[in-house]
């Protein structure tokens, strides 16, 4: 598929480039892949969700900074990342997480099953507790260091909120990834575009970007790279999406530097994972 030069983010001093920095390193997103498939993984196909991944809560995080900001607040706190998901649809993720979140909790609305009564929250959770939703304590590090990347600080309820979505989306970009090897290619067609009324529909962003995903090459035994950038189109759209697949490409293509990072981030995950307490 075609793909753009990597666009660098804007931020402040403190940010790191999407080349240079993955918070979740390639043995955590293998971890999530085993929950879901029995596939192997590649190294490019680990690289490539934990750089999309990263894409989705940098956009959240900086929507929820600018939330803040309004307040002279550089601490976020949950009601900012309501707002960042209400300004900006294509961060809507991870949907899941938000049964499990008490963030999430008023804005729901009730649910009546066909006899007209109220479904608990509980039903509505479900007798099993998503994969996504019990390892969410995994990304609690990684999303630490990104938040520090964008020079903001959160309160608990809010990295707790966003260890969830990252979790969950991984999760539904993990099993996306494997039905793309099952059926070898995109199998689902569909875009949304943001329209301004009365101005002309914006160009498109990529070049057929499903056309291009909709066969595979490879065996059938082994998530690629290409696997995951198919499974983003699924999963994201809109400026978005363009952004997570360019930076993804990238990161493929460029290993180099994030490897050098990988080793000394597994102790410092694994030590959080032991002190965070999971959900039930």
């Amino acid at each position: 598929m075609t793909t753009q030069p990597l666009r660098t983010r804007r931020s402040g001093p403190q940010t790191a480039s999407v080349v240079t920095d993955l918070p979740f390193t390639p043995q955590l997103v293998k971890a999530v892949f085993r929950d879901v498939t029995s596939l192997h993984v590649s190294r490019p196909a680990a690289r490539a969700a934990a750089s999309v991944t990263r894409t989705v809560l940098t956009e959240i995080i900086d929507g929820a900074r600018s939330a803040a900001a309004e307040e002279a607040r550089t601490r976020l706190i949950p009601k900012d990342l309501i707002s960042a998901i209400d300004r900006n649809v294509e961060v809507e993720v991870g949907s899941a997480w938000y049964l499990h979140s008490p963030t999430f909790h008023g804005l729901m609305g009730e649910m009546r099953n066909a006899d007209g009564a109220l479904v608990s929250l509980r039903e509505r959770r479900g007798a099993r507790t998503p994969s996504g939703v019990a390892g969410a304590h995994r990304f609690e590090a990684g999303v630490s260091r990104l938040l520090g990347s964008r020079g903001v600080r959160a309160v608990p309820a809010m990295v707790r909120d966003l260890d969830g979505i990252a979790s969950v989306f991984l999760t539904d970009l993990a099993r996306d990834a494997a039905q793309v090897v099952r059926e070898g290619g995109v199998k689902r067609f569909g875009t949304v575009s943001l329209v301004v009324p009365g101005e002309p529909a914006p160009a498109p962003l990529l070049k057929d970007p499903l056309l291009a995903l909709s066969t595979r090459r490879g065996d059938g035994r082994t998530v690629g790279g290409d696997d995951v950038l198919a499974a983003a189109t699924m999963q994201l759209f809109g400026v978005l999406r363009q952004r997570a697949i360019t930076e993804a490409a990238e990161m493929t293509r460029n290993p180099s530097a994030a490897d050098s990072l990988d080793t000394r981030r597994q102790g410092a995950e694994g030590a959080h994972a032991r002190s965070w307490s999971t959900l039930g």
